[in-house]
């Protein structure tokens, strides 16, 4: 059984960017988050595209298993393609962008995949067990280890994301996870990277072991990053968080 919840705030900012969704058909859900990127109200059209073409995609699925294995990359494309079209029906092709975080489950197992910055984390035993490595400059730099994965969240270049969605693609960007076993699997947290900067890992499972469901876990983070982003100009936060109960 899944239980789960979405959660999005607006941060100081005049307009949220970010996008949240979870869609179902029959034993397949889809939970998305986006963080739309270019500003003057383009960010917030692409993020919502994207959401819902990922939610459109879903409910179109025939339900087979080979069909849920392939549903990310085919999401992923026919998402970028929708955007890309749009730009240019706007003629806003620099202002239409977004990242996205994307997790798909059925019965028995979950699929992730990822481009940009906002973020998958996984949790077992209320602990992280992996998380989608960001495609940003900090997180090459870590990679390549230069500096420490503690020292991600307040780099100079924290920002300078590498791969989007809504640019012209050579190649896919999109990254995908092996599936893993639902089983092995406690619990997942979807997030932009306005949310993650703000609680570190060790808060996450902090509060995950205090909590009774996912919305008092994914309501604890949001008190977290209130309280650790007071007095700080807000960037939108959102999450969605994902209990295998």
């Amino acid at each position: 059984m899944i239980d789960y919840s979405i959660y999005s705030n607006i941060g100081s900012r005049e307009v949220n960017e970010d996008s949240a969704g979870c869609f179902e058909n029959g034993d397949a859900r889809c939970f998305i988050v986006c963080d739309g990127l270019g500003g003057h109200g383009m960010g917030d059209v692409a993020s919502s595209l994207v959401t819902e073409c990922f939610g459109n995609e879903l409910r179109t699925l025939p339900g087979e298993k080979e069909d849920i294995c392939g549903f990310l990359p085919s999401a992923f494309m026919k998402a970028q393609n929708k955007l890309l079209e749009e730009q240019k029906a706007r003629r806003a092709s620099s202002k239409m962008k977004t990242t996205v975080a994307a997790l798909v489950t059925d019965a028995q197992d979950a699929y992730i995949g990822h481009v940009g910055d906002s973020r998958v984390y996984i949790f077992r035993h209320n602990k992280v067990l992996k998380r989608t490595l960001d495609h940003s400059i900090p997180q090459m730099l870590v990679l390549s280890r230069e500096i420490k994965e503690s020292q991600i969240r307040n780099h100079p270049d924290r920002n300078i994301v590498l791969r989007v969605m809504g640019v012209e693609w050579e190649d896919p960007m999109y990254e995908l996870m092996d599936p893993i076993a639902l089983k092995k699997c406690q619990a997942f947290l979807l997030c932009t990277d306005g949310f993650w900067e703000l609680i570190e890992e060790k808060e996450m499972c902090a509060l995950l072991k205090k909590a009774s469901s996912a919305d008092e876990w994914l309501k604890s983070m949001a008190e977290e990053i209130r309280a650790n982003g007071k007095g700080r100009e807000l960037d939108n936060y959102t999450a969605v968080a994902v209990w295998n109960v």
